[in-house]
């Protein structure tokens, strides 16, 4: 029982990591990269649809996402929705191809993303420590209930602490990197 609540926290600690390093992979840096547009939907045949579905996303140079629909009639729908998007990008159209030059960062808007990421972490690291007070919480009922010993439970609760901090570190590393890259020029 106390290791499967142990492999139960690890688990859900490297799912939040997981999901911080996506929602990380979502902020631009300044280089053309295909998931800044993944969490795009596009109203194709009046239903919405993940953009990765409708069309390839290819990087054509270092400042030019190429997006190229498999329809040719969702050309259109694709456009728009990436006009549309909170991504402040402007698509060029060519034929079936559609050319997103991505603008250079300003150091005003580096510094904003900067503050973006050290928001994702800090709910990563709060994700994180709601998984250790769900995994304590069940040793101390399991030891009211007289399922293990108080030196077994301390143990468990020392052990689940070490996890926590390494996955905080975990965050950390990956946001100072992750704020290092965003300030590159």
């Amino acid at each position: 029982m106390i290791n499967e609540i142990k492999s139960d926290a690890r688990n859900r600690m490297d799912k939040t990591i997981d999901s911080f390093k996506h929602d990380l992979a979502k902020v631009r840096t300044g280089r053309a990269h295909p998931s800044l547009l993944e969490h795009l939907k596009v109203s194709y045949y009046g239903a919405d649809t993940p953009i990765n579905q409708v069309a390839s996303i290819n990087v054509q140079d270092p400042r030019t996402l190429l997006v190229t629909p498999f329809d040719r009639n969702a050309v259109g729908d694709v456009e728009k929705a990436i006009r549309n998007s909170d991504l402040g990008l402007n698509p060029n159209t060519a034929g079936t191809a559609i050319r997103i030059p991505l603008p250079p960062l300003t150091e005003e808007r580096r510094k904003d993303l900067v503050k973006v990421v050290r928001g994702e972490a800090e709910a990563a690291k709060v994700a994180v420590r709601n998984i250790r007070r769900d995994a304590n919480n069940q040793f101390k009922d399991l030891l009211k209930e007289k399922e293990m010993s108080e030196d077994e439970a301390r143990r468990a609760e020392d052990e689940i602490q070490k996890l926590t901090d390494s996955k905080i570190g975990e965050i950390d590393s990956t946001t100072a990197d992750k704020e290092e890259e965003l300030m590159e020029i």
